[in-house]
């Protein structure tokens, strides 16, 4: 397969190569279908080659857009008299903004970004987070769940998972990215931002509560600029035992922060990581609701009803 999309020479023929591969009859699709039944050495296989043969289907799509580019340009000109500044120039929306911030704070921590799919199979978005397909956890999420079985992500934890399956442990990453859930009000879109981060590591290092909350001040201070108070409250999730969520003080209120804890032995066996050797903790939140804080909005709905007057004022 990798020659034959070394081989493509136009676009359509790489798109009908795509489709025998990625589309509902496809040849990746039917190995996708069938992970139910394979061993956690085999599915690590197939998700390997699902995301190299993505990712050169990407690769050579850029090829071979570039080369149509190049060729429309060489019978093209420029006319360098024009007028060409802009009268009304764009900003970065504070969402793209944010997400900068806190790649910056992050990395500056030693984690490491990472990324994923937001077309998932269930046992990267569900089973190996130790929710099988029996498990309440699974009605607390509205899915939107496509034909062939595969569900737009509910969560960007099933990064988490693939990070583990292909780097085993220690790992120290974060994630973020659009997750979808079938819900919609002031506070809840049905296509949102997460950010999630995993830290595992020997267990002889003591990876504990105390570090996941130590790393949320020090994110939360440099995100808002100033010092914040925290506060735990235990919860439940399945891939975390035990778990919590946490709250920071703004203003004269507690507002919820994130939620976490230490990572399920469970999940750790179902990446292949030896829970009696590695431990360590995860924790994830949703993104634009920190952004709406920090900005002062009330309603998530501003972030994409495309309001002009709220980014011109809003200081980026």
């Amino acid at each position: 397969m990798k020659d034959k999309i070394k081989k493509v020479s136009s676009l359509e023929e790489l798109q009908t190569l795509y489709s025998d591969t990625f589309g509902k009859n496809g040849t990746m699709t039917a190995k996708l279908k069938n992970m139910a039944n394979l061993s956690n050495e085999e599915r690590a296989a197939v998700n390997t080659e699902n995301t190299e043969l993505r990712q050169l289907f990407k690769e050579k799509q850029n090829e071979l857009e570039l080369a149509a580019l190049n060729a429309k340009l060489a019978t093209e000109y420029a006319d360098v008299t024009l007028d060409t500044e802009p009268k009304n120039r764009g900003t970065i929306h504070p969402l793209t903004q944010s997400f900068k911030e806190a790649i910056a704070i992050f990395e500056s921590m030693g984690y490491t970004l990472m990324t994923g799919p937001e077309i998932e199979d269930d046992w990267h978005n569900f089973t190996a987070l130790n929710m099988p397909i029996y498990h309440p956890a699974r009605d607390m999420q509205d899915t939107f769940f496509l034909e062939n079985g595969n569900v737009m992500r509910t969560q960007t934890s099933a990064v988490q998972i693939r990070a583990m399956e292909k780097m085993g442990a220690p790992i120290k990453m974060f994630a973020l990215g659009q997750c979808y859930r079938r819900e919609l009000d002031a506070t809840h879109s049905a296509m949102f931002d997460q950010l999630e981060g995993l830290y595992v590591d020997k267990i002889e290092k003591n990876i504990n509560l105390s570090d996941l909350l130590g790393t949320m001040r020090t994110f939360a201070s440099k995100f808002f600029g100033k010092e914040v108070d925290l506060r735990i409250r235990p919860s439940y999730f399945p891939f975390t035992e035990p778990s919590i969520e946490i709250d920071m003080k703004w203003g004269d209120k507690w507002m919820e922060l994130l939620c976490g804890g230490m990572v399920h032995p469970n999940v750790l066996r179902n990446c292949g990581v030896n829970p009696d050797e590695y431990q360590g903790f995860a924790f994830g939140f949703g993104w634009a609701r920190l952004v709406m804080v920090k900005y002062g909005l009330d309603d998530i709905r501003a972030f994409t009803d495309g309001d002009i007057r709220w980014l011109k004022n809003s200081g980026f």
